[in-house]
């Protein structure tokens, strides 16, 4: 059975761990997506997608995600990520979903993943109604992670 998922989140967050691994659990944390098994997906947000500011499933489910994420252990150092979605005009097409993540400001990286959004439309040859996204950053104090992502429920 194919599921399609009927609404999409927005979702960032940030963290720090003694190491890599539990820096990003912090983020996920933060983000609010760290009590579900992820499973990472590509970028298509399917036809009819609501756009929600928050989501509701049971802890522990199943949970699809398209999400960029750094981690860095240089202490003082800047990292981004940004997540950002393009909704078509024809509410019948695919969307798109666009991550990026680098060493750079949160603004740096919204505007990127935005641009994204629009050459992967422009490829697409798809009329875009708007472009939604949202970003973070943080500055590493041992070992730091931010993460950016797009939570397909519904």
């Amino acid at each position: 059975m194919l599921i399609v998922p009927k609404k999409a989140t927005l979702v960032i967050g940030k963290g720090e761990g003694k190491t890599h691994l539990t820096a990003f659990d912090n983020a996920l944390l933060s983000a609010g997506i760290g009590n579900y098994n992820l499973l990472k997906v590509s970028s298509i947000l399917p036809p009819h997608v609501e756009i929600t500011e928050s989501f509701s499933v049971p802890l522990g489910a199943l949970l699809p995600v398209a999400y960029g994420s750094l981690t860095s252990e240089e202490p003082g150092q800047k990292i981004a990520a940004a997540i950002g979605i393009g909704i078509p005009a024809n509410p019948d097409e695919v969307g798109l979903i666009m991550e990026f993540s680098g060493y750079c400001s949160a603004k740096e990286a919204m505007e990127i993943v935005e641009e994204m959004v629009r050459e992967s439309f422009d490829m697409r040859g798809q009329a875009l109604k708007e472009v939604r996204s949202k970003a973070i950053e943080h500055t590493v104090e041992k070992i730091g992670c931010v993460i950016a992502a797009t939570v397909l429920w519904g």
